[in-house]
């Protein structure tokens, strides 16, 4: 079922990203976790893609998995940094061929991992052709991810705003936030939305700080601010990780029951794999 279709039926709810798996042996834990999280009823789960295509084969095998055991309604995300035309539209009649309808389509960074990876050899440049590529297709809903904070790589807050609007009038259905730790950066980005006529639904990306330290390093890597209010009641529990990860849970609650006091309706929820800390903040904010 198409994303777009879920959301005008529903006027609340949860999403949740994976990741591939790097194992097929890893298969029954990982669909322990999506069977976990499948209890919420939720709008939809998301499958992450790696830049370049370094995950293309472990995302299909992913997907196949939940759709064989699930009836949950499933987003790829696709990448197009460093690839050829031809290459995307062969992923996307393989998703289709799958009964894939939703895609979250992202220009992708440059794969660490990948020796000799040329990103300049890509005909699509940046998110907004690949929207343009897929909404030409007419048989998916489309996604994109917005930055609250401004994309680390664009020169202004206002230049960004002028990207985003691009890609989103482009043809992305709605929008997917980066993660942040300061619900102030969300509400800012959404009035310049407002201001430019972004009008689509926008989920705020949530990611409970449960290790600190991997935390730390994805803020650092995407230019995301973790208050010092956290970095301050974190750094005592850096080798306390049971403590650790239920002082983020009780941050993650307290985060989103402001959101939602807010009028913000969807929440999107960054899993890491895990079920445990997203089952605790869902049943707190289903408590109230």
């Amino acid at each position: 079922m198409k994303i777009k279709d879920v959301l005008r039926e529903r006027d609340r709810g949860f999403s949740f990203e994976f990741f591939p798996p790097k194992t097929a042996e890893a298969r029954s834990k990982f669909m322990k976790v999506v069977h976990d999280i499948e209890q919420f009823n939720p709008l939809y789960v998301s499958v992450t893609y790696g830049a370049g295509g370094s995950t293309r084969d472990r995302t299909g095998n992913t997907i196949d998995w939940i759709q064989e055991e699930t009836a949950l309604t499933v987003m790829s995300h696709l990448t197009c940094i460093g690839q050829k035309r031809s290459s995307i539209e062969e992923v996307l009649k393989d998703l289709a061929s799958k009964g894939v309808d939703n895609i979250l389509a992202l220009r992708g960074d440059p794969p660490r991992d990948v020796p000799g990876f040329d990103a300049s050899a890509g005909e699509l440049k940046y998110a907004k052709d690949l929207v343009d590529l897929i909404a030409g297709r007419d048989n998916f809903s489309i996604a994109v991810a917005v930055y609250p904070e401004g994309h680390f790589e664009s020169p202004s807050i206002e230049k960004d705003m002028e990207y985003t609007k691009g890609k989103i009038d482009a043809g992305a259905d709605f929008a997917i936030t980066q993660m942040f730790f300061d619900n102030r950066y969300f509400y800012e980005f959404m009035d310049r939305a407002q201001k430019v006529g972004i009008d689509i639904p926008v989920f705020p990306g949530i990611m409970p700080v449960t290790d600190c330290r991997k935390i730390m390093e994805f803020a650092n890597f995407c230019s995301a601010t973790v208050p010092k209010s956290v970095r301050d009641a974190m750094t005592p529990l850096l080798d306390k990780p049971a403590e650790m990860r239920k002082l983020g849970v009780e941050l993650a609650i307290r985060q989103c029951r402001d959101l939602i006091d807010n009028g913000v309706r969807y929440l999107h929820f960054y899993s890491m794999n895990r079920s445990e800390e997203v089952t605790a903040i869902i049943t707190a904010l289903d408590s109230v």
